[in-house]
């Protein structure tokens, strides 16, 4: 009898860690999830490993070892407020420790690792085209820049198979960032200015990016490469805004503000990234994955979102 493969998965404790953790687990896998602290556990976990606070420094020995693949999840995110140069610790979390995983995992003898990257190594804006995984790299945010260097350094280490996955704005039932600013703002029934927004971005629902995922983990056409993906549906703001009012039950005022304006104050205080995201253009061109892996999205937005906003 073959022993089942054995997945780590890092930043198992998260939004998405927990639901690929279950996912994996559904299809027979072994799921070993790395963890902070000892008081942290995921359900559907076969196994647990403490593995501390991530920078360079973090031993990964014991959450390799045994195991055929990694999924890197874990990573400092976008933080609104920030004190000081934000740069060192994004470095720190985001390329430092998954160099340091990396190196380990090839060492022991792990096969594939696949990284959880960023369409933002792209930027924070696409061309009318999109964004595809052969766009040029040029990130322009801390966070997007340690999720570059991360993928090179990667993708430098030789006799090692890497599969980077770059997504967007990922939604779910309890996602953070602007997803979840967006749910919070419409259910204040307060009056937002979005009535003018017609911009266009591409997002991708939890359970779509958990497919794709899991289809890296062992597809022969997922090594060596990276994958822009994103629900098959591109939405605005103000589309996005509407869609979230009807599964709430309510019909939040879009007021017609200009546009202009409110992207210049918002830059105007230092939120530059949060006003590319709500007001800007970034579409995602998925076409590698369907090249490559023969992967679409296996779910509706509209399904998707009813999913997360129902609960």
């Amino acid at each position: 009898m073959t022993a089942a493969p054995r997945v780590l998965v890092t930043g198992a404790t998260g939004f998405v860690g927990r639901a690929l953790a279950a996912d994996l687990a559904a299809r027979g896998y072994l799921v070993r999830a790395a963890v902070r602290t000892a008081a942290q556990t995921v359900a559907s976990a076969a196994e647990h490993v403490t593995v501390g606070e991530l920078s360079g420094a973090t031993d990964w020995r014991d959450a390799v070892a045994g195991c055929d693949a990694v999924v890197h999840l874990a990573a400092r995110a976008h933080v609104l407020k920030e004190s000081g140069d934000p740069a060192p610790l994004f470095r720190a979390v985001n390329r430092d420790a998954a160099l340091a995983l990396g190196h380990a995992a090839r060492a022991a003898g792990v096969r594939r690792m696949v990284f959880v990257s960023s369409i933002g190594v792209h930027g924070l804006a696409s061309p009318p085209e999109g964004f595809s995984a052969e766009s040029p790299i040029a990130p322009a945010t801390p966070y997007g820049v340690s999720k570059a260097e991360a993928e090179a350094g990667l993708r430098a280490l030789d006799g090692f198979e890497v599969a980077i996955v770059r997504p967007p704005l990922v939604y779910g039932a309890g996602a953070r960032g602007n997803f979840g600013r967006l749910v919070k703002l419409v259910d204040s029934g307060l009056p937002l200015p979005f009535g003018r927004v017609r911009n266009r971005r591409s997002l991708i629902g939890l359970a779509n990016l958990v497919d794709v995922l899991a289809l890296c983990l062992d597809h022969p056409g997922a090594a060596g490469r990276a994958f822009a993906v994103a629900d098959a549906e591109v939405t605005s703001t103000a589309e996005l805004v509407r869609a979230i009012g009807r599964i709430r039950g309510r019909r939040p005022p879009l007021l017609p503000v200009p546009v202009a304006p409110m992207a210049w104050a918002a830059r105007a205080l230092g939120r530059g990234a949060l006003a590319e995201g709500l007001f800007g253009d970034l579409v995602v061109d998925a076409a590698a994955a369907r090249a490559h892996l023969g992967w679409v999205p296996r779910f509706a937005q509209a399904d998707l979102l009813a999913d997360a906003l129902s609960v």
